[in-house]
């Protein structure tokens, strides 16, 4: 037995229900991430029947908070809606995030859509660097968990002009920027940790987690060892790319030839994020409501959708 609904691509994609594609394909270009293809057949088989499903449980929500506020007769700002995608490193669950922002955004009961990260919560360097475990960065220990709960808790009490850390991908820090997010009728919230709860924090014990503040969430899956190699390609096009540009923590990478940046790579998965995985966000995967099973290509091959 299992609490999963299973669909191929082919079931999963009749439930569009007619649903319009919004996006161009120069729209895809632009969301699609370092090492993938998206094309317009992703789009319409598997994302458009999955913006079809959330609509559905936003305007769910939405007839709710309408039906509570009728009651109590009051006029407060609902809630939003918030959706959670949880997924290892490069396994794209930032670009399922971008394309479900971008399709989300089109429906007129929820125009106002936003998209966080949880790299923004992570330690500054400085902090990582003090407590000796840069090396440990997205594992538990290196968020500032409190901060990211009490984030979510004021979203979900449509708090207004709340501000966001942002993390570089270049420098691998935390910035002096700030995103500003204004009382969204949707939140996107993607991360390594989204899914996580207690058991996954012995050493800094909450009471409540941002999977406790979850309308919705999504796990972003694929075999481990698939995972490790996409996880390569991407540091060889990061290496030719973002390693190059002024201030990147990596640039030293750009030093290596082919086979030493395939190694170190290799070396960089099999010591830390696919410890990471293993250990905090695999274990995380059952309980999605909704799981996205890739395969090699990046092409989803199955949709679990929980009962």
């Amino acid at each position: 037995m299992t609490p999963y609904l299973s669909f191929n691509r082919q079931q999963w994609a009749e439930l569009r229900n007619s649903v319009p594609m919004t996006l161009s394909e120069t729209d895809l270009v632009e969301l699609q991430g370092v090492n993938e293809s998206l094309t317009m057949e992703e789009v319409e088989e598997i994302y458009l029947p999955l913006a079809r499903l959330l609509n559905l449980y936003i305007a769910a929500r939405q007839n709710r908070n309408s039906v509570l506020n009728n009651f109590l007769g009051n006029q407060e700002t609902a809630p939003p809606f918030i959706i959670g995608i949880a997924g290892s490193v490069a396994v794209g669950k930032s670009t399922t995030a971008r394309l479900l922002k971008a399709l989300l955004s089109r429906w007129d009961n929820h125009p106002k859509v936003e998209l966080v990260t949880t790299d923004g919560f992570l330690y500054p360097k400085k902090v990582l660097d003090e407590r000796n475990i840069m090396h440990r960065k997205g594992f538990p220990e290196s968020y500032d968990i409190k901060r990211l709960v009490q984030f979510v808790s004021d979203v979900k009490a449509a708090k207004p002009n709340l501000e966001v850390p942002v993390y570089s991908h270049i420098t691998y820090d935390i910035t002096e920027e700030v995103k500003t997010v204004d009382r969204p009728d949707v939140l996107i919230i993607e991360g390594l940790n989204v899914l996580q709860s207690g058991m996954d924090y012995p050493h800094d014990p909450h009471r409540v987690f941002v999977s406790d503040f979850l309308d919705f969430s999504l796990y972003v899956d694929a075999e481990s060892n698939v995972i490790e190699q996409w996880y390569v390609d991407r540091f060889l096009k990061f290496r030719q790319g973002a390693f190059t540009k002024p201030g990147s923590y990596f640039s030293h990478y750009t030093q290596l030839n082919e086979t030493q940046a395939i190694d170190k790579a290799h070396s960089i998965w099999q010591s830390i994020n696919g410890v990471n995985l293993d250990a905090n966000i695999l274990p995380t995967k059952g309980r999605a409501h909704l799981i996205l099973k890739k395969g090699q290509s990046h092409r989803v091959e199955e949709v679990l959708l929980r009962k």
